[in-house]
């Protein structure tokens, strides 16, 4: 059948992409990675550049979990003894004695009463709040959650949707109360982590809302967080930002394994009769082929290793790290938004000037993720940079020795 009618529309399309700045183009291709040697991390090999070494600032593999040895070991051994792919969804024959361990593991962890694995955060998200949102649910929303979240509630087709603004708790309240009789239930999403600047979700007070909007609706408030790049990463213990805000009453907990623990897929940690009810109705779960028994054990080492002594050590070095680099870039004049979360953000607050800097960072060796309008507000175009527990002092000293070579830098 012809293309052409179809082709000229989507050529357009990509076209207008292009002209507005939001075109993705061409990925890097990683063809080679150099192990850790010396003072200095691991360097990663791109196609196109020969045998030049980058060092990653924009990846999510928070404490290095991907090339650690007992990680790689228990996946390739697992590998052997099962194979490598499941060969079917959960309920027809695709669940292995790992995945039933691994969820065990992370209910444990996050000190819930079940938890469900799902091929992908991504797919956790949509499938929980797909389940949980039906006709007679209020839903609302921090302005700056994921594109997943908002995917997802395009999907769920709630009664109401409300958007507050970013972590703006007044007009959450109001907003829970504008809800009242208006549905049998509310459900308050937000992410813990939000990944563009770093910040968090005030948790606390947050679930102190919900309990006290709870008898308001005939079946509660519900609150979902979506914690994907908090766990592993915040927390003094990598429980992410339930534990680093003291908060209790997240209800319904969604995360990933695929930035700190390192390896694939993402996961739903809750009480058991909401898990036992996604497992039923979730389509993202049901219809979907779990990770695979390798890649669910090797899960299970990074969170063991995570919940460790070496984990904690881990997770100082991860701070420590993210702290000399929030301060080498304060002490170059470079504007930031300082905080704990390893994801480090540079303002600097120009289209043109955030991707010179960007091919600047590129061109001596330096990956880093440069974000510009419309992807963000006018005025917040910024180079989100990502420290890792692999980075050395050296590392960080490199990328900032980098950065006070750019020659647009401001003095």
């Amino acid at each position: 059948m012809p293309l052409e009618r179809l082709h000229r529309a989507l050529g357009a399309d990509l076209e207008q992409r292009r002209a507005k700045g939001i075109l993705k183009g061409k990925e890097d291709v990683i063809v080679g990675v150099l192990a850790a040697q010396g003072e200095h991390g691991p360097r990663y090999q791109l196609a196109g550049h020969g045998q030049r070494p980058f060092l990653k600032m924009n990846a999510n593999s928070y404490l290095g979990m991907s090339l650690r040895p007992e990680v790689i070991a228990a996946e390739e051994a697992t590998s052997r003894a099962f194979g490598t792919g499941p060969g079917a969804v959960r309920f027809i024959s695709g669940t292995y004695r790992q995945h039933i361990e691994l969820e065990q593991a992370l209910a444990n962890f996050h000190r819930r009463q079940a938890a469900m694995i799902f091929s992908s955060a991504y797919a956790a998200v949509v499938g929980t709040l797909v389940s949980l949102i039906d006709r007679q649910t209020a839903v609302i929303s921090d302005a700056l959650n994921h594109n997943c979240i908002i995917n997802a509630l395009r999907l769920a087709r709630p009664a109401s949707k409300s958007v507050y603004r970013h972590l703006d708790t007044a007009e959450l309240d109001a907003q829970l109360t504008a809800a009242h009789g208006t549905c049998r239930r509310a459900l308050v999403i937000t992410d813990g982590i939000f990944s563009m600047r770093g910040d968090h979700a005030p948790l606390g007070e947050i679930t102190a809302l919900a309990e006290r909007h709870d008898a308001s609706f005939q079946e509660g408030v519900t609150v979902v967080v979506d914690d994907s790049h908090g766990v592993g990463a915040f927390g003094a213990t990598g429980r992410g930002s339930e534990e680093h805000t003291g908060a209790s009453g997240v209800d319904v907990l969604i995360a990933t394994l695929g930035k700190a623990l390192g390896v694939n897929g993402g996961y739903v940690a809750a009480s058991q009769q909401v898990v036992d009810f996604l497992r039923e109705s979730a389509p993202t779960y049901i219809y979907s082929n779990p990770i695979t028994p390798a890649e669910a054990a090797a899960a299970s080492q990074a969170l063991a290793l995570l919940d460790s002594e070496d984990g904690r050590a881990l997770l100082a070095h991860l701070r420590a790290m993210t702290a000399r680099f929030e301060q080498g870039l304060v002490a170059l004049g470079y504007e930031t938004i300082a905080g704990e979360h390893p994801v480090v953000p540079l303002m600097v607050r120009d289209t043109a000037k955030t991707s010179a800097l960007v091919q600047h960072l590129k061109s001596h060796g330096v990956l880093a993720t440069g974000l510009n309008f419309p992807v963000v507000p006018k005025g917040d175009e910024e180079i989100r940079f990502q420290v890792a527990a692999d980075h050395t002092p050296a590392d960080i000293d490199f990328v900032l020795g980098v950065l006070a070579a750019f020659p647009g830098r401001a003095t």
